[in-house]
């Protein structure tokens, strides 16, 4: 199927092929008949399946029929975009520029963290589609610059996420300020009992689409382990991006802290390295995502709120700094490489104290990661200290196993101190970025199973180096 084959209008169809796009994803082919028949939508998508594009497609169309009725008139906002974090706000944006740029329709977006005098002078100038995060658009609401009463399409973007980060209070505050008359879009990575609670406050008989399965990975996506003590990932970090063929890297840590960290050591190491988190302004924020988007800067330090909205052509390498401890966490992470059909490599660090979440992500995925055991920081951890005592696949989960208060990611049954590996801000368990409420949540899932599947070992090459071999391929690690 090409996209001249889904009722796009001609302005579209030239922007997009202007952008080199010519057949749409699968989210894409389902979800734009739908949306253009002025259906509810719930979509179970992760990120890099194209659901930009599978909304931002039919809103523009048909908001251009309507301003094509009327070209002078009045410009009040008509779509409304909530998403959770101001990297993915700024990706939506773009997006809308690209697809919409043979229109005669306007847009902006607004986020926290900067000065909010630009947004409000764009928006007094009068837009057609707003795409938001919560805090900022609840405080320009409140301010009396943002009015909602003539939004004709919702889109509710990363459901998951916005309650990972607490923002539920939030979003159902600004569906308050929505008409009852209008069309819903609502998009998560995965679909536990609060998000689908969410859902059914939202949508009005949704047709649904599903165009991977939750917590699968990507066939294109290596994986590998490593077993290291956690003094020793520094030296471990550095001995892999020795090697030259690696020419990006994105590193995921826990928390900010431990982000300037690593990037600290890298940097003493002379590889050139930037962090981004929520402690950075947006200005570096958008600086070190442009010099890592542009190979000027080769490694990208990140915690997962940060990395939400990244997303880099023919990223080579995803590195797990430290395990997360919600497996979904995992699979989104490893998502930023093997994108749009290319290649990548995933490769994790796992301590003592992080063997469950291993077990976890095992349990997840219904795969055993395959562990690099040549590397000059081997750390002894018996297999069955990370072999699942249950299969994952086919079986339920009980999405609360999580206890203890620590906000999302808090972890039942771990041992004394699991949760407290490298990097803390405070005197308190290191969690993920952001976590703002006290209830257990999942994070995005997304998708992969190992291509050597089972417990195959894979083989080290050479003399401890960063080479990783399967029966299936030979990767350069």
């Amino acid at each position: 199927m090409q996209f001249s084959d889904l009722l796009i209008i001609d302005p579209i169809l030239k922007a997009l092929a202007e952008e080199g796009y010519t057949t749409p994803t699968p989210i894409q082919e389902q979800a734009i008949p739908i949306l253009l028949s002025r259906r509810d939508l719930l979509g179970c998508a992760q990120t890099g399946t194209g659901k930009t594009a599978a909304f931002a497609i039919p809103i523009l169309q048909q908001l251009n029929e309507e301003r094509s009725k009327n070209p002078s008139g009045p410009r009040r906002i008509k779509a409304l975009i909530l998403t959770p974090t101001r990297e993915l706000a700024i990706q939506i944006a773009e997006s809308f520029a690209s697809y919409g740029r043979h229109l005669n329709l306007r847009h902006t977006v607004i986020f926290g963290g900067v000065s909010q005098h630009s947004q409000v002078n764009t928006l007094k100038s009068g837009i057609d589609i707003l795409i938001a995060t919560p805090g900022r658009l609840l405080d320009l609401m409140n301010q009396g610059f943002v009015a909602l009463r003539d939004v004709q399409f919702f889109v509710l973007d990363e459901a998951d996420r916005m309650l990972d980060m607490g923002f539920i209070h939030d979003v159902k505050k600004v569906i308050t300020k929505l008409p009852d008359r209008r069309q819903s879009l609502f998009f998560s990575a995965t679909m536990p009992p609060d998000v689908a609670k969410l859902a059914d406050t939202i949508l009005n008989n949704p047709a649904k689409v599903e165009v991977t399965p939750v917590s699968s990975t990507a066939d294109t996506i290596e994986q590998a382990m490593y077993f290291v003590g956690k003094e020793d990932k520094r030296k471990l970090l550095v001995h892999i991006l020795d090697d030259k063929n690696i020419k990006s890297a994105l590193v995921f840590a826990r928390t900010k802290h431990g982000a300037d960290k690593v990037v600290k050591d890298l940097l003493k190491a002379g590889i050139g390295a930037e962090a981004i988190h929520g402690n950075k302004s947006q200005n570096a924020r958008q600086r070190a995502l442009s010099n890592f988007k542009s190979r000027e800067t080769r490694v990208l330090v990140a915690t997962d709120i940060a990395a939400r909205g990244i997303d880099v052509d023919e990223l080579s390498h995803v590195i797990n700094y430290e395990l997360p401890n919600i497996p979904e966490t995992y699979v989104h992470r490893i998502g930023r490489t093997g994108r749009a059909g290319h290649d990548g490599i995933a490769l994790s660090f796992c301590d003592a104290e992080e063997t469950d979440f291993l077990r976890d992500i095992h349990k997840l995925i219904g795969k055993h990661v395959p562990v690099i055991e040549n590397h000059p920081y081997v750390l002894n951890i018996a297999a069955s200290s990370v072999t699942p005592s249950l299969a994952r696949q086919g079986q339920g989960r009980n999405d609360n196993r999580r206890g203890g208060g620590s906000g999302r990611p808090s972890n039942n049954g771990r041992s004394a101190g699991s949760s407290n590996n490298g990097g803390q801000q405070r005197s308190q368990p290191s969690r993920p970025e952001s976590q703002s409420n006290s209830s257990v949540r999942r994070e995005d899932g997304g998708n992969s199973q190992p291509r050597s599947g089972g417990r195959t070992q894979p083989q080290s090459r050479g003399t401890g180096n960063s080479r990783f071999s399967n029966s299936s391929s030979d990767k350069n690690y």
